[in-house]
């Protein structure tokens, strides 16, 4: 077995990697550092949960420190595109966890927020640039980012940019970036268009992979119960009550849907949020973050959070509403399970949504457990009526845009200025600036009041209160 040591890597690289407590890389890692140590472009194929960060980060980082820049040029020299705001924050955090001991700066830039403190720091020297590609436009548009120095151009999530409609900005951006350069793209899926972008960029590039797209982890426990709509939010109560819950994320398929399922969630005494594309990054920021720590155990997503949720002690995942695409399904299965650990997968399916299982199942090629409803399962009481009205604290419907009190949500004063959330906040965010950028002028949603008594086990807020 392949352990980390013999992998060439730089000794602060190892020494990094030894006191995050890892020994051995994981497939997609053993199979991508070598070629990318060695300077060939690699195309890697892994999904999410497979460690493929680190098998572009830990190669990027160990030839940053050991090859000199481009002499006169300033300005980075390693630049990293994903498609989502909270996937390029977590490629920041890999980069400041495996660098700590390289001395090498870097910067994360991304749409939703101001962009003043991204641009300086770009300007305090950072050699490592992970942006969302509109953010990066809009940068590259007003001369503030400089990519002549680039030596090192890595594309994570590729097929997601696709999907999202970046091919175009990431054409942009590589005429952009010096033709003699290191290339690495990773995706989850090889669609004709993803091959024809890798041929497009790579130049006799190493191609690894591992899991294919139609596979699930093993260690995900998976199981579908049959209920009419209605009904869905009484049996995800019901779940979530059980002992073996400790964090969970829940999958809607729209906005609306993820703030209605928070406000049944909290009436019923069971702490959540929700993060979707009409929260400001503040917002996003602080419900991740409550979500991390154990303080808001559940959270109620849509498929922004799909991909680039990475967040150990996942325990469950629910499909609340079955995803249109099948891939998604493998891809928000698989923010549990990670980091060796095994999980929980429970789809609700009515009959609105068998043609969607159908295409779940054929893609993943296999029947998921079919289980009978609880026989105790409760009815949930309905919201009060200020909370049907949209109140700031549930994220509400009318203000669910984040936005300054008015209808529609757009910040008090700024026209057009919702927070950017379609196309993972990244594209169409341009003339954004660090006083009305992106949300910046939205006030931070009050927490929720908790109510008087709790039955979620394990619940670690504030001071429960009396009747």
């Amino acid at each position: 077995m392949t352990h980390f040591d013999a992998l060439s890597l730089a000794p602060a690289l190892l020494k990094a990697i030894r006191e995050e407590g890892y020994s051995t890389p994981t497939p997609i890692q053993a199979k991508a550092i070598p070629p990318a140590l060695e300077g060939h472009d690699v195309l890697g194929i892994a999904q999410t949960g497979t460690g493929k960060t680190a098998a572009f980060a830990l190669p990027t980082l160990h030839r940053l420190s050991t090859q000199p820049a481009h002499a006169g040029i300033k300005g980075p020299r390693a630049l990293i595109l994903a498609p989502t705001r909270e996937l390029a924050a977590q490629i920041g955090e890999s980069f400041a966890t495996y660098g700590r001991h390289v001395g090498l700066r870097h910067a994360v830039i991304f749409g939703g927020v101001g962009q003043g403190p991204q641009v300086q720091a770009i300007r305090n020297g950072a050699a490592i640039l992970v942006a969302t590609p509109g953010r990066l436009i809009d940068l590259m548009d007003q001369r503030l980012v400089d990519l002549r120095g680039i030596q090192f151009f890595t594309l994570d999530e590729a097929d997601r940019m696709l999907d999202m409609g970046f091919i175009e900005p990431i054409r942009r951006i590589a005429a952009a970036v010096p033709a003699k350069r290191q290339t690495m793209l990773f995706s989850a899926t090889m669609p004709p268009e993803i091959r024809k972008l890798a041929n497009s960029l790579l130049n006799h590039a190493v191609e690894v992979a591992v899991t294919p797209t139609s596979s699930t982890v093993e260690r995900i426990d998976q199981c579908l119960y049959a209920i009419e709509r209605a009904r869905k939010v009484d049996l995800l109560a019901h779940l979530l009550r059980e002992d073996a819950v400790k964090r969970a994320v829940v999958f809607t398929k729209t906005k609306h849907g993820a703030d209605k399922v928070v406000k049944r969630l909290r009436a019923a005494g069971i702490p959540s949020d929700a993060i979707h594309g009409n929260k400001a990054q503040s917002q996003r920021t602080k419900a991740l973050d409550a979500f991390r720590s154990g303080r808001t155990p559940v959270l109620v997503a849509t498929d922004i959070a799909a991909r680039g949720l990475d967040v150990d002690g996942i325990t469950h995942v629910f499909n609340f509403d079955l995803p249109m695409e099948p891939e998604a399904y493998v891809h928000r299965i698989g923010r549990t399970a990670r980091a060796g650990a095994s999980g929980v997968a429970i789809s609700f399916c009515d009959n609105e949504e068998r043609g969607l299982l159908k295409a779940i199942e054929k893609l993943t090629k296999a029947n998921i457990e079919r289980r009978p409803l609880p026989t105790d399962m409760a009815v949930l009481p309905k919201p009060a009526a200020s909370e049907h009205r949209g109140a700031p604290a549930h994220g509400g419907s009318r203000g669910g845009h984040g936005g300054g009190g008015q209808r529609g949500g757009k910040p008090a004063g700024k026209r057009g200025g919702k927070p950017q959330g379609n196309r993972g906040g990244s594209h169409g965010e341009r003339g954004q600036s660090a006083s009305a950028g992106g949300g910046t002028a939205v006030a931070e949603a009050p927490a929720a009041a908790q109510p008087s008594r709790h039955n979620w086990p394990g619940y670690r807020g504030t001071t429960r209160r009396g009747r």
